[in-house]
């Protein structure tokens, strides 16, 4: 009995599944204190009131944190992935084609922006493996009496 092949020889790897904005959003909500929001009138992602991650007006484009360092490693890396534009040239973020990353790129991504975004009793419970600790509501704002009124 002759063996099937699932491609034809000769073709290089397989091209990985294109992924979109809800795999991005999926990854991220799976890590502790991760929330839903906009940004610029786009979804976002943010980690203990910051910004995390957003889609880009364009629809096809994720803005996500990374530093400075990693940013030009991947940009050098791959280009056709990872890109900039004047916009983002000063702040500690990078541009991902989401047609053109990988899903484990994208994991591996966006892990690293919660790791550099996420406040330290997160990660502290993160790294022992252990429940992740209520979040602490913010305060209500202190509201001041009006003074009262003056006797003639």
């Amino acid at each position: 009995m002759k063996e099937r092949r699932s491609r034809s020889p000769g073709r290089g790897p397989r091209k990985p599944k294109a992924v979109s904005y809800e795999t991005a959003r999926r990854f991220a909500l799976a890590l502790p204190g991760v929330e839903e929001g906009t940004c610029y009138g786009t979804p976002a992602c943010r980690v203990g009131g910051h910004i995390l991650m957003r889609l880009k007006e364009d629809g096809d484009s994720l803005a996500i944190l990374m530093s400075f360092e990693e940013r030009s490693i991947r940009l050098e890396a791959d280009p056709k992935v990872f890109y900039l534009t004047d916009h983002y040239l000063n702040y500690p973020m990078v541009l991902v084609r989401l047609p053109a990353v990988g899903a484990e790129v994208l994991r591996e991504v966006v892990h690293q922006a919660w790791r550099r975004r996420a406040p330290k009793r997160l990660l502290d419970a993160y790294d022992a493996g252990r429940p992740t600790p209520p979040a602490v509501p913010p305060k209500a704002p202190r509201r001041r009496r009006p003074p009262a009124p003056r006797r003639p």
